[in-house]
């Protein structure tokens, strides 16, 4: 039953806005119950663990997205001098410390990362008044609009979307079984896009069950092929290499609603394929799988995962499923993450 909001009138067709409360914000991560971290802790057989996070400075410079750029590490200053190999006894004779000690400068979504439900919204009648309006999962509402460079926004400016930022995923400390889905093994490492059918065939050729509250990560190499490239991608990796989710394939986007995932990841640049596949209807979102998860389901998205490793271990193994730990940075009102993700076999 759905539960009236404040904040909306009307919800999406097929939305999840309500089911969870009228104030939730955590979406579908609701799922992740003590009974499903159980059943990812049954996975653990072996007690191998696997970091599924590419070091933090991949994939190099700013290919895959050029508003995105490499962190930028430099000690933090102490009495006017770089914090770096500092010796205290420069402040006091008796001191035998050496200290070092950063800041960065980081882009929260360049590699390894969590996309917040805040990341991606939709214009969308929710009060009823017959013009559409800029909101966000579960309805919570955008702030003004960011005008220009001259206008620099405080978290202030972000109004009520900023109750939908990463740190309701960490607070909520994501930990539950994963579920591998080895596209790559099928699909190879060509550019295309993956649909409902494909998907499908896939699961029952190799056996895979998904259940609700699993944690889908979809293994296509990209990641794999971003580091062998040492920090140089060029310029067309996105449009040549590894497969993605067919975001306009509306059975598959119902796939994703009927299984009740709770999260969804793979290790390409944006789990389905971008640009979206053209299509013949007259207006839709230029990412139509983001807008299903984040805006309609609340299913947290993780993109560039490090996954070949896992993968082809589980591969080896006969086994699809493990447990995963993965919860991002506590920041409030941030849109995204960098998170190390574990999983343990």
């Amino acid at each position: 039953m759905t539960i009236a909001s404040g904040r909306w009138k009307h919800r999406p067709e097929g939305s999840t806005w309500g089911d969870y409360g009228a104030d939730d914000q955590l979406g579908r991560l609701n799922l992740l119950t003590p009974k499903k971290v159980l059943e990812g802790v049954r996975e653990v057989r072996e007690g191998l663990r696997f970091c599924l996070s590419l070091p933090l400075d991949y994939p190099g410079g700013a290919v895959l997205n050029k508003r995105r750029f490499p962190p930028k590490l430099r000690p933090t200053s102490r009495d006017g001098a770089p914090t770096l190999n500092f010796a205290l006894s420069r402040e006091n004779p008796l001191f035998t410390d050496v200290i070092c000690d950063d800041r960065v400068e980081l882009y929260l979504q360049y590699s390894t990362q969590w996309d917040a439900f805040a990341h991606v919204g939709s214009h969308f009648d929710a009060n009823g008044d017959g013009l559409p309006e800029k909101v966000y999962y579960n309805g919570f509402r955008a702030g003004r609009e960011i005008k220009g460079p001259e206008d620099d926004p405080l978290l202030d400016d972000r109004s009520e979307v900023g109750a939908l930022g990463i740190q309701n995923y960490a607070q909520a400390a994501i930990q539950g079984r994963g579920v591998m889905v080895d596209l790559r093994a099928h699909c190879g490492d060509a550019h295309r896009a993956v649909g409902f059918e494909e998907l499908m065939a896939i699961l029952e050729s190799d056996g895979v069950t998904v259940e609700t509250g699993d944690m889908l990560c979809l293994h296509t190499g990209f990641a794999d092929h971003l580091l062998k490239l040492n920090r140089q991608p060029p310029p067309d990796v996105v449009e040549r290499h590894g497969v993605g989710l067919d975001g306009t394939d509306q059975r598959l986007l119902q796939w994703i609603t009927d299984s009740g995932i709770a999260a969804l990841v793979a290790d390409n640049y944006s789990v389905e394929v971008y640009p979206a596949r053209p299509t013949s209807r007259p207006c839709c979102a230029a990412l139509p799988l983001h807008e299903h998860c984040l805006f309609k389901l609340g299913v947290p998205l993780g993109e560039l995962w490090h996954l070949t490793p896992l993968a082809q271990w589980l591969r080896s193994h006969g086994r699809s499923r493990f447990l995963l730990t993965a919860p991002p940075l506590r920041l409030p009102g941030a849109v995204g993450s960098p998170v190390t993700p574990v999983a343990t076999v």
